[in-house]
């Protein structure tokens, strides 16, 4: 009897989620009466605002639950164009904006839109975990720009300069960061997308964490420094983080109008639409500002707070050092001297002191760990106490 064919390249290359995995595990002995400490979810720990959650409930029972239009119900998407005008003096029309279920699909859908087989997509690293792969999957090559905490893990425009080829088409940016927190000021910004507008590269601009930022800073969206940028930018965004909708699914997209265009044809064969009693959750977390704007701020003021008090703790440990990061809800600790690979560090942290963190090595670069203070300030005060443990172990 002959052999089943294989599975298909796609399949075979892919990597799971090394996060979700991780958070997942975390969850499974939490849930066999394990007492953990997890710092490894990418999602806050506020639930979500009653006022979304009652406007989605409300959609329901009003018969909300058939299919939308593939880009989103047209008030969400005049809404977000809207807010973008607001926020950012970026002006779009509703046509230029493509909802679509989640962030991590809107940044797919945006290489999809522009990507071809062979093409090069520069990465920064430390990267989100799932860029590589989403490159790997519209056929491209990843190509890696390495950054350290000597660097403020910000890549320079001479390194960006050096790594560009013929073949380079697409650059990821990612600030606030997701694993560092790390945040890039607008001259930085403006020197690294000369050398785009000078290659003439897309800029996939993942700006998820937007709204988390601390010390006074503030963001920078990148289609609005110039019409030549604005041309060359896919900028994805969403309601996961700033209104603690991770399971919603709600991520959004705007680009040119062709870009946005092919983005939508692209959904309408994967996923037709989001859910679309969802969408008008999110409509009212854009139409009812003040409630918003509450709500976001409760988290942020917990947040700032937690950030401080991981980072004094970590910097307290011997062996760590950690900068202070100014967005996102993430540190990203050094433990370089323990001299053992993050991903064995993780581990054994996990079986000997039942806490949860994601090794650097997920996102590219080894001798870190990603700490989420998106969780309580007890479990933080715990899960230092066990981490100074058994570093304290790995020392002796």
């Amino acid at each position: 009897m002959s052999q089943p064919h294989p599975l298909s390249v796609w399949a075979q290359n892919v990597s799971p989620s090394p996060t979700l995995a991780i958070d997942a595990k975390a969850k499974a002995m939490m849930a066999a009466g394990e007492d953990v400490c997890s710092f490894a979810a990418g999602e806050p720990d506020f639930d979500t605002p009653e006022f979304i959650k009652e406007a989605a409930i409300a959609a329901l029972k009003s018969g909300k639950t058939k299919y939308a239009p593939t880009p989103g119900i047209e008030p969400l998407r005049a809404a977000i164009a809207e807010r973008y005008a607001a926020e950012y003096g970026y002006q779009i029309t509703p046509a230029q904006v493509v909802v679509s279920p989640g962030g991590k699909f809107s940044c797919f859908l945006g290489l999809q839109s522009v990507c071809n087989p062979g093409d090069e997509v520069l990465i920064p690293a430390p990267y989100w975990v799932s860029y590589p792969e989403m490159v790997k999957l519209c056929g491209g090559k990843p190509v890696y720009l390495n950054t350290s905490d000597r660097t403020g893990f910000k890549i320079s425009p001479a390194q960006l300069e050096a790594a560009i080829t013929p073949k380079s088409k697409v650059l990821i940016f990612n600030t606030p960061s997701n694993p560092t927190g790390g945040v890039y000021d607008r001259a930085e910004i403006e020197a690294l997308m000369a050398v785009c507008l000078k290659h003439n590269l897309y800029i996939l601009s993942d700006e998820m964490y937007e709204h988390l930022i601390y010390d006074g800073k503030q963001p920078t969206c990148i289609a609005t420094l110039s019409s030549e940028l604005a041309a060359r930018t896919i900028t994805v965004a969403g309601f996961s983080k700033s209104y603690s909708m991770t399971g919603w699914r709600m991520g959004t997209l705007v680009a040119r109008p062709d870009i946005a265009k092919a983005a939508a044809e692209l959904q309408s064969q994967m996923s037709s639409n989001c859910t679309t009693f969802a969408q008008y959750g999110a409509l009212a977390a854009l139409k009812e500002k003040d409630k918003a704007r509450e709500s976001l701020g409760a988290m942020k003021v917990a947040f700032d707070r937690r950030r401080k008090a991981m980072h004094a703790g970590l910097n307290r440990i011997p062996g760590i050092t950690c900068l202070l990061a100014e967005g996102a809800f993430y540190l990203f600790p050094n433990i370089s001297s323990f001299r053992i690979g993050s991903q064995e560090f993780c581990a054994k942290l996990l079986e000997q002191e039942k806490v949860a963190a994601v090794p650097g090595s997920a996102f590219g670069v080894d001798g870190y760990l990603r700490l989420s203070y998106a969780t309580s300030d007890d479990t933080i005060a715990r899960g230092l106490e066990r981490l100074a443990r058994f570093c304290a172990a790995l020392k002796n």
